[in-house]
């Protein structure tokens, strides 16, 4: 009875019972044990006083005894009314019962492997799906399963036991799918324990042995962006002349090919909505924000996070959150975008995720960097430099450096800017991905005057914005050919900067910052009177995003033309007491703007508005919206 019960660990009192009474055994046997204190009973449950006994218990035994007790076990489930709810626990005693193969219970173990989800879920079917394997006679379905649970143990973060579980696989034995999907698994675990760069070449060669065939997307798909993430430009270009020339591959061949390859997917960014994969999806909200569709990227990796809590995907949570922290990084929702980042970090670390950790420190970098926290920024850069100069993750690198040379550019380092901006350069080989970080490599460049060195990043940005015809893109084109152009065109490029500013998806961050270049531009010009609007426009702007260097900046600058900050001393205070949120809804509410319009613009519900705006008017003594533009000093 001891052996039965240790062999079974629900503590299942009725259960064990059953089982044991296949031995002729009865609940009064049990009565020595239980005066020793070995096992303790209560009406419906046994369990054993300390795991040391039932193990000692069951490794004590005959193997001939504890085969029988779990095939006495199996049927006594067998029976069990509740059988359905308990055919998992009996496939595994039956398996645990069966000392060769056999191809009845390897499909009962297949069983169990389908019905598992969750994280644990993942790590139980990965296990099944082994078991399954060792029971199956025929060499290709021991390599499938073999296939499958090393697929389960990725998606469950069990790298190394990925890693032993490939080893064991007779790739001979796969079909082409099976192939692809041992590719794409090895990739992952070479991902998270190697470098993407070699992660990506197990991709192009599985893609060259399978050929074109319908399992050669997945495999391409993720070749694309393990090659985005080394940052190897030559890399990239493998990947994009194994593209097949069909619309399947448009997002594809315009992420890794020449920047005019880009010109036909206007549009594609939404391509991985509905029934796509997660893959694929994420390959699309990555077009997006590369492309400067960074509403599309946001919509995409919303609903990809929440298709993960839904469906309980947690292997693709981690990358989800990060694309979701970084599209509301470059909309200005910092509030959401830490939070984002923030559960992506802790997910990540939870699961061993080191790539996609490296990636999210980056994130909160540059939001520490926006905000002026210095120590935060420099500690979540380094962490993340060392580890993605380590892997070659190249891509990552080019993002903490970034984020060192925002903080540089906001105290006003123009020189160590650049420098960081340069490293930041030289990390990326793909003009694509070198995009987000060329406004602030020609800004430092010019700030430092060295204005030869914004040469190159500024002809680069003026093609990947033709390339991307987004508003945010051309914006930022045109803001540094301002700074770099000839004195007489570089009013003309401010105003049509701050034009497209206003007619594509808000980037309110970069639109302050082009109203503080046009306004110290206008006061080098000696006109102070139009330098005064654009600077305090600026100033508004970052002090509601709390972004602080900016807005110190932006103050400096606005006092050096004789402009008042001095309703700062009222209105100022009072909006310091909310956060960075509450500021930008009640702004826009002191406009007259309702919850909804609001709602639009910010990206909330209105159902959020109206919570900031609740919280937010004791803090500024009032109580009714109508009061608002009295307390800001405005006029509607």
């Amino acid at each position: 009875m001891l052996l039965v019960a240790a062999a079974d660990d629900s503590g299942d009192l009725d259960l064990v019972l059953r089982a044991s009474a296949r031995f002729g055994a009865t609940l009064e046997d049990l009565e020595p044990a239980e005066d020793a204190t070995l096992v303790l009973l209560s009406e419906h449950a046994l369990s054993f006083r300390h795991p040391l006994i039932r193990s000692a218990t069951y490794q004590g035994a005959a193997l001939t005894r504890r085969l029988a007790a779990h095939r006495a076990l199996a049927d006594a489930l067998q029976g069990d009314p509740g059988a359905g709810q308990r055919a998992d626990r009996r496939a595994w005693h039956l398996a645990a019962a069966t000392t060769g193969a056999d191809e009845e219970v390897a499909a009962e173990m297949v069983g169990v492997a389908e019905r598992a989800g969750g994280r644990q879920g993942t790590a139980s079917a990965s296990a099944a799906y082994e078991r399954a394997a060792q029971l199956t006679p025929d060499s290709a379905g021991r390599a499938q399963l073999l296939a499958a649970a090393a697929i389960t143990s990725a998606e469950a973060g069990q790298f190394e036991r990925t890693a032993a579980l490939t080893d064991r696989i007779n790739a001979l034995a796969l079909d082409p799918r099976m192939l692809a999907d041992l590719a794409r698994v090895r990739a992952i675990a070479e991902l998270d324990r190697g470098s993407p760069g070699q992660a990506a070449r197990i991709l192009l060669e599985c893609a060259d042995r399978i050929g074109r065939c319908a399992d050669l997307a997945p495999v391409l798909t993720e070749a694309v962006q393990t090659a985005q993430s080394s940052g190897d430009g030559q890399l990239m270009a493998d990947v994009a002349a194994r593209l097949p020339d069909s619309p399947q591959y448009a997002l594809a061949r315009a992420m890794t090919g020449p920047l005019g390859a880009a010109g036909d997917t206007v549009g594609l960014s939404q391509a991985g909505e509905g029934e796509d994969g997660f893959a694929e999806r994420i390959l699309a909200g990555v077009y997006g924000q590369l492309f400067a569709d960074h509403r599309s990227a946001l919509d995409t990796a919303a609903a990809c996070v929440r298709d993960c809590r839904t469906q309980d995907v947690v292997g693709w949570l981690h990358t989800s959150l990060h694309l979701l922290a970084e599209a509301q990084l470059s909309l200005g929702l910092y509030e959401e975008a830490l939070a984002a980042a923030t559960e992506g970090l802790a997910g990540a670390g939870q699961f061993g995720r080191r790539h996609r950790e490296t990636y999210l420190r980056a994130t909160l970098a540059t939001l520490a960097a926006v905000r002026g926290e210095p120590e935060r920024c420099a500690g979540l850069s380094g962490a993340a430099l060392e580890y993605a100069d380590a892997h070659g993750i190249g891509l990552a690198a080019a993002h903490a450096h970034r984020a060192l040379g925002l903080l540089g550019l906001g105290a006003g380092d123009a020189g160590g800017a650049l420098a960081c901006l340069e490293a930041a350069r030289a990390r990326v080989g793909h003009p694509a991905l070198a995009a987000f970080l060329l406004p602030d490599l020609v800004e430092a460049a010019v700030r430092a005057g060295q204005q030869e060195r914004a040469a190159e990043p500024v002809a680069l940005l003026t093609r990947w914005a033709g390339a991307a015809r987004q508003p945010a893109a051309l914006a930022l084109a045109r803001r540094c050919r301002a700074l770099t152009g000839p004195d007489g065109e570089a009013e003309s490029h401010f105003t049509a900067a701050l034009h497209l500013h206003g007619t594509g998806t808000v980037q309110p961050f970069e639109r302050a910052r082009t109203e503080l270049l046009y306004g110290e531009w206008l006061r080098r010009e000696r006109r102070r009177t139009d330098a005064r609007g654009h600077l305090r426009s600026a100033l508004e702007a970052f002090d509601g995003l709390g972004a602080r260097p900016w807005a110190s900046r932006a103050r400096t600058e606005l006092q050096a033309c004789g402009g008042s900050v001095d309703p700062a001393d009222e209105s100022d205070e009072l909006l310091g007491r909310l956060s960075p949120q509450e500021r930008e809804v009640v702004r826009l509410a002191a406009t007259g703007a309702t919850n909804r319009q609001i709602a639009t613009q910010l990206f909330l519900s209105p159902r959020t508005v109206g919570h900031h705006l609740y919280r937010a008017f004791p803090k500024l003594g009032i109580t009714t919206r109508n009061d608002l533009p009295l307390v800001l000093g405005r006029d509607r």
